[in-house]
């Protein structure tokens, strides 16, 4: 589903110029899950988010099902991203003047394919399967920092991705939420077909993945 060759990264200019990442290639196949593990610093966010075509690589080539995405414009790897790909970053990034569903439903309207019961339906059946079917209307500051991370993964989840990328998903969550994220994604991966690659300084979670990809200096060993 998920396929790169070869990715080169560099960050900053002149002397201060890092050779991030340093010819990684790596794949994913539908319903797997991945973790990348690694120290910090060593290139794991910089690999995720060229893989989730938020930045591009200075050599090197993305592929998402087959399709060559990493050299397109802007527009080719948003509607990508919309069409394809779900994120859970470490920190949730949700909208908190506005509800759970409300949060949940915006990657449903920016892709347009439903109608707004639809989105409705789906955001509801997202955010009960998170544990927070009974708070959908509240707004993201009533909610607490592991409630927020919970609905961040049903937005993530709101488009029926075929790749699901998580940055330290259950690095603010306490140990109960740490697992029911984690089984949830793992469980759609396995249900759905979808390929789930995730970052985490976790070793429990990380050793019950199908595959460990460990990181040092901008390759993975």
């Amino acid at each position: 589903m998920l396929r790169c060759s070869d990715l080169n990264r560099y960050l900053g200019q002149g002397e201060g110029r890092v050779h991030v990442l340093k010819g990684v290639s790596f794949e994913a196949r539908r319903g797997q899950v991945y973790a990348i593990v690694g120290p910090s610093g060593c290139g794991k966010s910089t690999l995720l988010y060229l893989l989730g075509l938020l930045d591009q690589p200075d050599g090197g080539e993305i592929a998402i099902n087959g399709q060559v995405m990493s050299n397109n414009d802007d527009a080719a790897r948003t509607a990508a991203r919309g069409a394809h790909i779900g994120f859970v970053f470490q920190f949730h990034f949700l909208m908190l003047e506005f509800s759970a569903l409300e949060n949940v439903m915006m990657p449903m309207r920016k892709l347009a394919k439903l109608t707004p019961a639809e989105m409705t339906a789906r955001a509801h059946e997202l955010l009960t399967s998170v544990g927070l079917g009974d708070k959908t209307h509240r707004l993201g500051t009533q909610l607490s920092g592991g409630e927020q991370q919970r609905v961040a993964v049903a937005r993530a989840l709101a488009n029926e991705p075929s790749i699901i990328l998580a940055d330290e998903p259950t690095g603010n969550l306490d140990v109960k939420n740490s697992t029911m994220v984690f089984d949830l994604l793992t469980r759609l991966a396995k249900d759905h077909g979808q390929a789930v690659v995730l970052v985490t300084h976790n070793p429990e979670i990380a050793n019950r993945c199908d595959s460990v990809r460990p990181m040092r200096d901008g390759l993975f060993v």
